[in-house]
């Protein structure tokens, strides 16, 4: 019997990208509030998601440097549990509940895309670099103090997509102003029968269930991004109109399971 949770299946099931649930995740965030084009946000949200109407087209955009694991210490293989991300987050309402929308994601690591896809995250591949702390200080690394700075970009297909600057003024006692919306995501995979390619087999809107989440050095500011054109891609199509605040954090959780909205 051939085993494994994701693709490929194999004898003894260790061939596969994502292992089983749990998952856990690590990761250092620098992130901006921008307000894009509410047509432009809208058009993005699936059916069962609603516009924001306190919101008037607020998005985040967030570059990560994560690390993964999951129940056998996977992160002692570090070519395969780091990675790098990038995701924008669209206000959003599902009924009267505040929620996040991700309408788009980069990875530069297949395992963190299957686990995406699983999740409902539109994973695409792409090139995702920040600035990073190190515990040593010197010039070659920003310190977490106020006029801290920070820079991070997209690239995808040889296509610069996205540029961020972030300078640090004040840490954050409470991250629930930067963290505070779950995210919901469409669990989308089609069928590949002539006649039925618009019936997919799974298409359900899910939000996003994390355990244990934990923050730590969370500092916000002063930020700036830019999203650029490029064939194959509709980043753009959500450009800033304004930003808003810029923020770098550490974060940690756990996943388990997503929790189905609607079928």
């Amino acid at each position: 019997m051939l085993q494994g949770y994701t693709y490929p299946l194999s004898p003894r099931g260790e061939a596969n990208l994502a292992p089983a649930p749990p998952w856990h995740y690590a990761g250092d965030i620098v992130g901006v509030e921008f307000w894009t084009d509410p047509a432009a946000a809208e058009a993005t949200l699936p059916e069962g998601l609603s516009p924001d109407p306190e919101s008037g087209g607020r998005a985040v955009a967030l570059f990560i440097d994560w690390q993964f694991s999951a129940e056998h210490d996977e992160y002692l293989d570090p070519v395969r549990s780091q990675y790098r991300e990038f995701m924008v987050l669209v206000d959003a309402r599902w009924r009267d509940e505040p929620v996040s929308w991700c309408p788009y994601i980069y990875v530069d690591n297949d395992l963190a895309m299957a686990r995406g896809w699983v999740q409902g995250f539109p994973k695409k591949l792409g090139s995702v670099h920040q600035t990073r702390v190190f515990a040593a200080p010197g010039s070659a690394s920003p310190a977490l103090v106020a006029g801290g700075r920070f820079g991070a970009s997209l690239s995808a297909a040889g296509h610069t997509l996205a540029e961020a600057r972030v300078t640090l003024q004040q840490p954050v006692s409470d991250p629930a102003a930067l963290f505070g919306r779950p995210t919901v995501n469409l669990r989308h995979f089609p069928r590949l029968i002539s006649g039925q390619y618009d019936k997919p087999a799974v298409h359900e809107l899910v939000m996003a269930e994390s355990n244990d989440r934990r923050f730590a050095d969370v500092w916000t500011g002063s930020g700036d991004i830019a999203l650029f054109a490029a064939r194959g891609e509709e980043l753009a199509d959500l450009s800033p109109v304004r930003t808003g605040a810029g923020f770098r954090a550490s974060m940690s959780y756990s996943v388990t399971d997503v929790r189905p909205l609607s079928r």
